[in-house]
């Protein structure tokens, strides 16, 4: 039921194109800054106070030649401002302010460009890190890119990193074509109680979606891949659940299927098939293949 639309790969490339890496200051304190900004002038951004490496998320707009990034809290209330006159995306520094839209302080931003993603034919380079936009209690992850002469490339890697030490607790090697500062989630997905991360893997027809599942050993104190596989899969922490959901055909066949956790492994536990019936213009029940 899963047919993955080629045209993604095309989609992709312009995605990431505009994925540029910094480090710098915002008055004297040291940061990273990961900017993603499309050819409309829209976008996002991610950057982390190096003394604490807590991802935070910018939206982005670029108004004339004044790049904006705005920093909302958890109530989605605008905190604070990041501004940058004159923005060049092919600049190898970048000067700017930061501002408390509750207090008016206003802070000076410098940045320097570490590198970007872009597919020029002929130009190989390996182990560049992109920062993601979520963490978890202590740690942090980095996506690690690499490109091929031809102009492929894609995740060949993920860090997870101890925060405020920046030691390496684990590099897992992965292979996905898709890259992006939000490619990874944070959750327990064996209901165990541990914080878990997964890695988003690949789109489908419609709205089906993978991802691939890691999962914490607290003897070790490392992370393993799963084996978890599904399309789209949610997980209840209430019902200790695992829920899938795959859909085709202009959403005219779906699709539910739920799963327990045993031993770290999905345990089917029913499957639902239903297809939209267009005289009574509702879905009914089905067999499943």
């Amino acid at each position: 039921m899963r047919q993955k639309i080629t045209i993604l790969f095309l989609l992709a490339t312009t995605f990431v194109s505009a994925q540029i890496s910094y480090k710098g200051f915002i008055d004297k304190y040291p940061i990273e800054f990961v900017t993603d900004i499309y050819s409309d002038g829209q976008g996002m951004a991610i950057y982390a106070y190096s003394n604490f490496d807590t991802p935070i998320v910018l939206n982005a707009k670029l108004n004339g030649k004044t790049l904006v990034f705005i920093e909302k809290d958890k109530n989605d209330k605008e905190t604070a401002k990041l501004s940058f006159k004159n923005y060049s995306a092919e600049s190898d520094q970048l000067n700017g302010i930061w501002k408390d839209l509750n207090l008016g302080k206003e802070l000076k931003i410098s940045l320097t460009k570490e590198f970007d993603l872009n597919y020029n034919a002929g130009e190989e380079w390996t182990e560049r890190e992109i920062l993601q936009s979520v963490s978890m209690k202590g740690k942090y992850i980095k996506l690690v890119i690499s490109k091929d002469k031809d102009g492929s490339f894609g995740v060949s890697g993920i860090k997870v990193i101890e925060k405020k030490t920046d030691k390496l607790i684990q590099k897992i090697d992965i292979g996905s074509p898709n890259l992006g500062l939000f490619n990874v989630s944070v959750g327990d997905y064996n209901f165990d109680g541990f914080e878990e991360f997964s890695v988003f893997e690949s789109s489908y027809a419609g709205p089906n979606t993978s991802r691939i599942y890691f999962l914490y050993n607290p003897k070790t104190g490392k992370y393993f891949e799963s084996g978890f596989s599904g399309t789209s899969l949610e997980f209840d922490s209430k019902t200790k659940r695992i829920y899938e959901h795959n859909q085709c055909c202009a959403g005219r066949s779906v699709e539910r299927t739920e799963y327990k956790v045993v031993n770290n492994k999905m345990v089917l536990i029913k499957k639902t098939c239903m297809e939209y019936d267009d005289k009574t213009q509702d879905y009914k029940k089905i067999k499943c293949d």
